[in-house]
């Protein structure tokens, strides 16, 4: 985000809880290897993505961390943010609430709660003005989808409170469109009511409690995406594309077709093509008469003269072979 607005709020006390959870099944093989937070999308690792939509002045980053949690710390070491962070990991998977309460100690009042595979355009500013206007114990981001079954569904009356909440409906008795979009404001008082040392599902054991003290839906028009699964990472990357959230953005020095494109250091693609929406990390190669598009190469990736990538995401280290063609594929390397 850039400067403040003369007049704007200051958030210097508060703090942003980030759930970074989950095994990333979903983009297997490559997270084996790393946490899916760390996959890059439009130019930076997703989680970077997430964290854009903090005010400049939040005085703290709290990262409810699990698998791979020594990889996420290390990058975050040697890839520092703006904002202090702090990994809280845990020692077993505990789930969204589970994961609050292991890492929610010192927590401001009132703090954000992030998800951080959610890709979205978000107005933290009007968010957190909403809260403190609504006055309840929490406020959640939410938006429209059109099929609401895989998501928490917010049921709303006319002042925008939420009156049921329902994870993963059926779509025909799904009470509403408006989903969960993954950035919420809580009171923490509400880490207080989720107990300590098991897993805890927020969302069903104890966002039900909550509705009779006031959780307000704040509806974003937004994009927005779940990047969990490779066609949604994909399309995520898009978007931030589209929004001009990737850079450089033009293509590679040498290279022809169109883009727009984001690039590492040291890459070679002399002679290659591109369609849009590529991204491209550190040390990446790829030959003359080679074609990528629609996909995402990570790290020291080398794609042979004349082979082709499409609609596609490959770890650090993946070798395409000359004249091979990959599309809709995940792959990681050696």
């Amino acid at each position: 985000m850039g400067s403040r607005p003369v007049g704007a709020p200051r958030y210097s006390g508060m703090k942003a809880l980030v759930l970074v959870g989950g095994f990333g099944t979903r983009l297997r093989p490559i997270t084996y290897g790393i946490p899916k937070q760390l996959i890059p999308l439009a130019g930076k690792p997703m989680l970077y993505h997430v964290l854009d939509l903090l005010p400049p002045d939040i005085e703290e980053v709290v990262l409810a961390s699990g698998y791979k949690a020594d990889v996420l710390q290390a990058y975050l070491d040697a890839h520092p943010l703006r904002w202090p962070v702090r990994c809280v990991p845990e020692a077993e998977p505990l789930g969204t609430g589970g994961g609050m309460r292991n890492a929610g100690d010192g927590m401001s009042d009132p703090f954000l709660l992030l998800n951080s595979d959610v890709i979205a355009d978000v107005d933290v500013t009007k968010l957190l003005a909403f809260h403190r206007a609504k006055g309840g114990v929490g406020t959640m981001t939410l938006a429209e989808v059109e099929d609401p079954e895989p998501y928490g569904v917010a049921a709303l009356d006319p002042n925008d409170r939420i009156e049921r909440f329902v994870e993963k409906p059926k779509r025909d008795v799904a009470p509403s469109r408006w989903i969960n979009a993954g950035l919420q404001v809580w009171s923490s008082s509400v880490l207080d009511g989720i107990p300590r040392g098991r897993a805890v599902s927020f969302e069903t054991e104890v966002v039900p409690g909550l509705l009779d003290r006031g959780i307000f839906g704040f509806r974003s028009r937004g994009f927005w995406e779940d990047a969990g699964t490779p066609s949604r990472l994909l399309h995520a990357q898009r978007l931030l594309f589209d929004a001009g959230r990737g850079g450089p953005g033009v293509l590679p020095k040498g290279s022809f077709g169109r883009g727009p494109a984001a690039f590492g250091r040291d890459l070679r693609a002399g002679g290659a093509s591109f369609g849009p929406y590529v991204s491209m990390g550190d040390s990446v190669s790829i030959g003359a008469g080679a074609h990528v598009e629609n996909s995402i190469l990570m790290d020291r990736v080398v794609i042979e003269k004349g082979a082709s990538v499409r609609s596609s995401v490959l770890g650090p280290g993946t070798i395409v072979a000359s004249d091979q063609a990959l599309d809709g594929v995940v792959l990681a390397g050696a």
